[in-house]
């Protein structure tokens, strides 16, 4: 018999986990210098928790029981573990609270998808207690500045906003607001069409599919519209936040990516309030996304013990994405370690000599990576061949006397 991982699952050896934690590292170096800090929440959480007061359908989780008829399950994301997290454990802490993370997530495929990875791995932050269009400007930089120390300049951001989206759905007959959204949210006009709807509401929603390009077209249009005061004030922040965020005139260290527009935008996770957003790899990536995030300012509301609003915002990474939009660069890297020593014992009289010596070396001020030999080769050349495939740099015979010969490869 042959052992696997079970469907959906992999392992990642050292190359693998080199190359994730060369991307990690990068991502949490930028979250650091916004001054986010990193939060670790469990990885089993209450069905109730998870579930986010229905904003993530329960077919996506990964559930469990227990001896006691609890019912848990395994974190699909991470937003709705942090809000639990911030409105139970935090509710007195000082906002704005800013967190990161950088954990694995698992998700339920759906029958016709049984392949589908089931475990992956995330990034991102989450703000906490900020609301207004300059909370939602730090973390579209935040992001931006990601893609600068990842070097991954051929993205675009697609910008829209769930809340003036869920209220022009709202005219819709109720029945059939699902189907439109859908609809809309798959560009699908030939659906769209074949919908029972008056000739005028037919016309609307053919419209909002088209809600979508440059930042400054798009808002014309919607302006046009036959909006509320409510809707003309969301209308307003966004053009604002497109303002702060795609000024070509600003000075900064790395520039925004491009921004489209795009009010049929819909997020999987159904808590979100305000502004939505995906991250979308270009012509290498195969026009994948790579992140996604939102509003969400009713989400920490469903955890307080008092239900008390807490205004959020987030984003998150998918790692694996990142990883295949990255390889192609050439800047991943293609071993698991630089190895700087390997200490080899000439005879069976030197072995305690040996250990001594590599552990001496392991005592430098700076880091260095010593390998000891442990198969007491007696060919030299058998020996400077392993060291040579192994990327060694320098190899330290040790003789029986403790002295030492070192021998510098090319």
């Amino acid at each position: 018999m042959v052992y696997q991982p079970p469907v959906g699952a992999r392992d990642l050896f050292p190359v693998d986990v080199a190359q994730k934690r060369w991307i990690e590292q990068r991502l949490q170096q930028v979250f650091h210098r916004w001054g986010y800090q990193r939060i670790i929440t469990s990885t089993l959480e209450r069905m109730d928790t998870l579930m986010a007061g229905d904003a993530i359908q329960r077919s996506t989780v990964i559930q469990l029981q227990t001896q006691e008829q609890e019912e848990l399950g395994l974190r699909p994301e991470l937003t709705a573990s942090i809000a639990r997290a911030a409105a139970t454990r935090m509710a007195q802490a000082s906002h704005p609270l800013r967190f990161y993370y950088s954990a694995n997530v698992f998700r339920r495929s759906p029958e016709a998808h049984f392949n589908r990875q089931q475990e992956s791995f995330q990034a991102g932050v989450e703000l906490l207690g900020a609301a207004g269009v300059n909370a939602d400007a730090e973390v579209l930089w935040v992001l931006s500045d990601c893609l600068t120390s990842l070097n991954l300049a051929d993205c675009y951001l697609v910008l829209g906003d769930a809340g003036l989206t869920r209220s022009l759905l709202s005219v819709f007959p109720e029945p059939l607001q699902p189907d439109v959204r859908e609809a809309i949210a798959n560009l699908d006009r030939v659906r769209l069409e074949a919908l029972p709807l008056s000739d005028e509401l037919r016309e609307r929603a053919l419209l909002m599919l088209d809600l979508r390009g440059r930042p400054q077209d798009v808002l014309q249009q919607v302006s046009a519209l036959d909006l509320d005061a409510e809707q003309r004030q969301v209308v307003e922040r966004l053009k604002s936040l497109v303002d702060l965020v795609d000024d070509p005139s600003a000075t900064r260290a790395n520039a925004f990516p491009s921004l489209v527009l795009d009010l049929s935008l819909v997020q999987i996770f159904d808590y979100y309030t305000g502004i939505v957003f995906e991250l979308v790899g270009g012509r290498e990536t195969g026009r994948q996304v790579l992140g996604q995030g939102g509003r969400y300012d009713q989400l920490l509301s469903l955890y307080h013990p008092q239900q008390a609003s807490t205004p959020g915002i987030g984003f998150v990474f998918n790692l694996e994405d990142l990883h295949q939009a990255l390889l192609p660069t050439g800047q991943l890297p293609h071993q698991p370690t630089t190895v700087d020593w390997l200490v080899v014992p000439k005879t069976p009289e030197a072995i305690a000599a040996a250990f001594a010596h590599a552990q001496r070396l392991r005592q430098v001020d700076h880091p260095v990576v010593v390998e000891m030999e442990l198969e007491m080769r007696q060919d030299a050349e058998a020996v400077r061949q392993f060291a040579s495939d192994r990327h060694i740099r320098q190899i330290a015979w040790v003789n029986a006397d403790g002295s030492i010969d070192i021998e510098a490869l090319a």
